[in-house]
């Protein structure tokens, strides 16, 4: 019985120590400024239109299912509220870190693991060159920098996308939608949405690094490296968000409370 359940904590174990590395190593010199900035225009390059093109359906749908049932219960003037904060609080974090993983991620994990199979990463272990410092710690805060600027990117899209369908399409009111919006809205909304896209990119960068590094045998290993990074990063992301959203319902006041 304790052979299979090693066997399914061991990847775990070292994935925890690769973060751990990754985080001892970014304070670490010397940095390595050039490949940082190549890796977050590359990671945004892939990732910028998919997010504002996901999230225009996306906010569009909240806003047409909340003035749906807002009217039933006969509070339109909420639907701005409940619209905004959903996209705020959890759609654009979310679609942020989907396309980030589903995008960056998997370029992070296939050039990795295309260097593991090649024997580049040994090499340069052999030469007494960090691969954890020279290559992934800019690769996971490239994929950090570009979810929080995405994610606002996500947020303001998301956000007209919304008011254009509740106000244009539906035939809602312009002022009460923004009205009932700064109401009950507050700074530590846009906080925590940018920290949560800032984790879920530092998480899936971490774990597209480790599935790059440590890839089944074979030029096959890496595209199914790639795969399990990407569906292992959506699990995480979701539970990290799960996490996030309670601690900062039960730790924050509503505003007016």
């Amino acid at each position: 019985m304790t052979a299979p359940i090693t066997r399914a904590l061991t990847p775990v174990g070292k994935l925890f120590g690769l973060g751990a590395e990754v985080v001892r190593t970014i304070f670490k010199p010397p940095f390595q400024l050039a490949e940082y900035i190549e890796q977050t225009w590359f990671v945004t390059k892939v990732s910028a239109l998919p997010t504002a093109l996901f999230t225009i359906p996306f906010g569009a749908t909240i806003a047409l299912l909340l003035a749906d049932l807002t009217r039933q219960f006969g509070a339109q003037s909420q639907t701005g509220a409940g619209s905004v904060l959903a996209i705020v609080q959890q759609a654009a974090p979310i679609v942020t870190a989907l396309l980030i993983s589903g995008a960056g991620g998997s370029a992070v994990c296939a050039d990795l693991g295309a260097r593991t199979i090649r024997e580049e990463i040994a090499a340069m272990e052999v030469l007494g060159i960090s691969p954890i410092q020279r290559l992934v710690v800019p690769r996971v805060l490239a994929m950090a920098t570009t979810a929080v600027v995405l994610n606002g990117l996500a947020t303001v899209v998301g956000v007209g996308g919304g008011y254009f369908f509740n106000v244009i399409v539906q035939g809602g009111t312009p002022g009460a939608y923004i009205a009932s919006f700064s109401a009950i809205a507050q700074v530590s909304d846009i906080v925590v949405s940018e920290l949560k896209a800032a984790l879920f990119g530092f998480t899936a960068g971490i774990i597209a690094a480790f599935r790059g590094l440590n890839p089944p045998p074979g030029a096959k290993g890496v595209g199914d490296a790639v795969n399990q990074a990407v569906v292992i990063s959506f699990v995480v992301v979701f539970l990290i968000n799960l996490v996030l959203t309670a601690l900062y319902l039960e730790l924050v006041p509503p505003k007016g409370s």
